[in-house]
């Protein structure tokens, strides 16, 4: 499950994790350990949910059943408040552009790309992500979004239909 901050994935580790392991999932949580032992434990622990934010959106390859879902629990738009950010769409504005669609929806995207392809690592590789944001219906920069990802079913689901429709694409009947 990729996040973008850090208070959004304590909070989700905080609430979950006493669920999780009842139901025999081990959780893997960004910051509670050295990254790569984080990663190392997930691929090797069957039934493994890693909790990560930043670096777990790129950079990460786990190939096979070890991973079956992505969950992105938010868009990945930058912090506006950030310097960088804050500079760049300066510049925008100086030059006549809209920051948020020449800077924010641009650098969404790519991350989105990235988090979106943690899944499919190898030819073999099978699964669902999963995208918790409504905006990505409900807001105009929502296609262009949902058009920098590589082509997939896109399916929309209520809450309470979820996790059947994942089990059927992760555990497809034989």
């Amino acid at each position: 499950m990729l996040f973008t901050s850090y208070a959004q994935l304590r909070y989700a580790a905080d609430t979950l994790r006493d669920l999780l392991e009842r139901h025999g999932l081990s959780l893997w949580v960004h910051g509670e350990a050295p990254r790569l032992q984080l990663l190392t434990g997930f691929k090797e622990t069957a039934g493994s949910v890693l909790f990560g934010t930043d670096s777990f959106w790129e950079g990460v390859d786990v190939q096979g059943e070890a991973l079956s879902l992505v969950v992105i629990a938010k868009l990945p738009f930058e912090v506006p408040t950030h310097p960088v950010a804050q500079a760049r769409t300066q510049r925008l504005r100086e030059r006549g552009l809209n920051p948020f669609e020449n800077y924010s929806v641009p650098r969404a995207a790519l991350r989105l790309k990235q988090g979106f392809g943690r899944l499919i690592r190898s030819a073999s590789d099978r699964g669902a992500v999963v995208i918790y944001d409504r905006r990505l219906l409900t807001r105009r920069y929502g296609q262009v979004l949902l058009s920098s990802l590589p082509p997939a079913p896109v399916r929309v689901e209520t809450l309470r239909d979820l996790p059947a429709s994942v089990r059927s694409i992760v555990r497809p009947a034989d």
